[in-house]
């Protein structure tokens, strides 16, 4: 395997004050646990603002990229070259070997300067442009970066025939560390951004098995807030098969956030309680409050501190604003939406990047769509919505606290 190590880049954290520390240590737990599950010996460690990967022997290359693209602040993945010897003579031998063994170009043996060089007006049509763009964070280094540039860059116009420099806009840009030792690499892959799971708190996603829900707890996390989740599932209304989905999405998620644990909520009393004595066009908002209140108090005992909700406004009734505005009445937590100025479109983009839009559009229906009245109110009234509330006294309390003490709940990821 030519990479042995990775240098990892990342964003935000670097202009964090005097916690960057704690930024950076949590960043490094969430790589290690992210590469248990992937073949290798690996050690990761800090150095003035990157994290390596080093390898140790054999290991899966793409398991490993694929493992890194998933842990937030991870903004860049850099497959690197390691030169132990510093020497300038030793860093243009290895970026020499660096640019045949990475793009194969064939190394010629006679100086470049000695080749009879083409007119003028001729053109090669199999040139590739480059530039080098050396990086001194070791100010001992006794060449500085603009040196290297021109050092490393006569080298491989003296090395390769098709090879030809460009400083604005080349095909290939070679990076160079300049450290406690050398590091060389061209290939930077995009991670996904954010903050490191764990340095913002923890919140309770209500999780369906729709496309929104998956990709609002997946961008709460991308913040790094540490992510559980409620899902309110209602046999025989719904199947197994549905709560199976919901399950599958948690995993998908957890590849990025962490272990999640989703606490199955058996909805259907209350559900039906409603439907019964409540007015039909208002459902929709009463059931939402309901699994607001038991979402919250789930959070509270799981030291969450506020609620994730995958709405947008105006997507459907439930989501007007006069509808957000009585749903979050009966919260005391703050409610996190991320996805309230999103297109739908915006949100299925996002669903199949992270990988959950094949798992949610699968047919199996969730609880809410099962009571969904024919013709839901748009601008409900906090009064008229509490009122209707009133005629669930003596019933409700009971079927809430059963519903709380019959919870499931499965460590998923």
């Amino acid at each position: 395997m030519f990479y042995k190590s990775f240098l990892l880049k990342y964003g935000e954290i670097g202009v964090k004050g005097k916690n960057r520390d704690m930024f950076e240590e949590a960043l490094i737990s969430q790589i290690r646990l992210a590469l248990k599950k992937v073949d290798g010996k690996f050690t990761v460690r800090r150095e003035a603002g990157r994290v390596f990967v080093e390898t140790d022997g054999d290991y899966d290359y793409d398991g490993t990229v694929n493992a890194l693209k998933k842990v937030f602040g991870v903004v860049g993945i850099c497959p690197v070259m390691e030169v132990p010897d510093r020497s300038v003579e030793a860093v243009k031998s290895a970026i020499v070997d660096f640019v045949h063994e990475t793009y194969q170009f064939p190394v010629i043996r006679t100086r470049r300067a000695e080749l009879d060089k083409p007119a003028e007006t001729e053109k090669k049509a199999d040139v590739t442009t480059f530039k080098v763009r050396a990086r001194r964070p070791d100010k001992h280094y006794p060449v500085s970066s603009m040196e290297m540039n021109a050092i490393l860059g006569e080298e491989i116009l003296n090395s390769f025939t098709n090879l030809e420099v460009d400083v604005h806009e080349p095909d290939i840009t070679i990076y160079v560390e300049l450290r406690e030792q050398v590091y060389i690499y061209s290939k930077i892959i995009p991670g996904p951004g954010g903050m490191p799971i764990g340095t913002n708190g923890k919140s309770m996603l209500l999780l369906s098995g729709g496309i929104d829900s998956p990709v609002a707890g997946w961008m709460i996390a991308k913040r790094g807030v540490r992510i559980d989740a409620t899902y309110f599932h209602a046999p025989p209304y719904t199947s197994e098969r549905a709560k199976q989905k919901v399950i599958d999405l948690a995993k998908i998620v957890s590849e990025y956030s962490g272990p999640i644990s989703l606490h199955i909520v058996n909805f259907t009393d209350i559900q039906l309680a409603i439907y019964e004595k409540c007015p039909h066009d208002e459902l929709t908002i009463i059931m939402r409050r309901y699994m607001m209140r038991i979402a919250e108090t789930i959070a509270k005992e799981s030291d969450c501190q506020a609620l994730i909700t995958g709405e947008s406004i105006g997507q459907v009734a439930s989501q007007t604003v006069p509808s957000l505005v009585c749903t979050d009445e009966v919260c005391t937590v703050p409610v996190f939406r991320p996805l309230i100025g999103f297109d739908k479109q915006d949100i299925i983009d996002i669903s199949l990047k992270i990988g959950t839009y094949d798992t949610s559009i699968l047919p199996y229906e969730d609880c809410c769509t099962i009571f969904v009245a024919k013709h839901p109110v748009t601008r409900p009234k906090a009064e008229a919505i509490r009122r209707s509330e009133e005629k669930l006294q003596g019933v409700i309390d009971d079927l809430v606290q059963t519903a709380l003490d019959t919870a499931e709940t499965i460590l998923v990821g």
